[in-house]
């Protein structure tokens, strides 16, 4: 494997002065030019090819800013790097409207991957296909639900008789999903650290799992790890693009797949989440 400083050079084309080590796995690496570029290592290509495919594929939409690709090969990711600032109502507001526009840009169909994207991509770093599907419902329960079901029973997280309760839930997803939706632009993993504020006070995305999906899950996530100026977010947003009626009642049904990844990853604490809302979809 080469070092990030050699990755960062053959993607951007310029020599590299400077390279500070983030975390694990990033690297801050300046260039002879005086930018800055974020070199990430990946151990799985498709999860680099996905990260790239789905930052373009958010960029193309004109909507969202999102840091330029250099490039990227079997280890290495090369971006842009965020100068980042603070959060404002004002540029939470301009997010929101922002996000809309990219949800409203469209997927040619639920699950459909970014161009060039692998089917089999990664969400943090647990597994995530992408399946292309008809019915949002349906797709739902088959690509974003049950696998992970499955996974988490089978490494004794979740429950047997657990999984029944979730397993309920994803056969009444069509009398659970209210109107249907037509495919929209993911970022597929927004938590709020995937959202940077830049210097300017916009929004900036980082780190997808980009697919065609039901615009709903992507504020899901906002709304299950916490946003700054969230209210301010979903008046924008709702300007843009109102939700259809019910979209509250719905979040947890949107919440189940982020809560069944992090069950997967990170153990029991997000499995009774995960059942806490299963059985909240029940009760509607």
């Amino acid at each position: 494997m080469s070092h990030p400083s050699v990755a960062a050079a053959r993607h951007t084309g310029r020599r590299v002065v400077e390279a500070r080590r983030r975390s694990s796995g990033l690297t801050e690496a300046v260039l002879d030019d005086g930018r800055v570029v974020m070199v990430k290592h990946a151990d799985a290509p498709e999860a680099l090819a996905a990260e790239a495919a789905g930052l373009r594929w958010l960029a193309a939409a004109g909507a969202v800013a999102v840091p330029t690709v250099h490039g990227h090969d079997a280890a290495w990711l090369v971006t842009d790097r965020v100068s980042e600032g603070r959060a404002s109502a004002a540029g939470a507001t301009r997010f929101g409207r922002e996000l809309a526009v990219l949800h409203a840009t469209g997927a040619p169909e639920f699950g459909a991957p970014p161009p060039g994207g692998p089917a089999d991509a990664f969400i943090g770093r647990a597994p995530m296909r992408n399946e292309p599907g008809g019915d949002w419902p349906r797709w739902y329960a088959e690509h974003r639900m049950l696998p992970y079901v499955r996974l988490a029973v089978d490494s004794g997280t979740l429950r047997a008789a657990e999984a029944a309760t979730l397993e309920k839930v994803a056969g009444l997803l069509p009398a659970l999903a209210g109107p249907a939706e037509p495919p929209a632009r993911l970022h597929g993993d927004l938590w709020n650290g995937n959202v940077l504020w830049g210097q300017d006070g916009d929004a900036w995305l980082i780190d997808p799992a980009a697919h065609g999906g039901h615009r709903e899950t992507d504020l899901a996530m906002l709304h299950l790890f916490g946003a700054p100026h969230l209210n301010h977010i979903l008046d924008g947003y709702q300007e843009a693009h109102p939700l259809a009626d019910g979209w509250q009642g719905r979040v947890p049904l949107h919440q189940l797949f982020p809560l069944l990844v992090h069950t997967v990853l990170f153990g029991r604490g997000y499995a009774e989440q995960a059942l806490a809302a299963a059985r909240g979809q029940l009760a509607r």
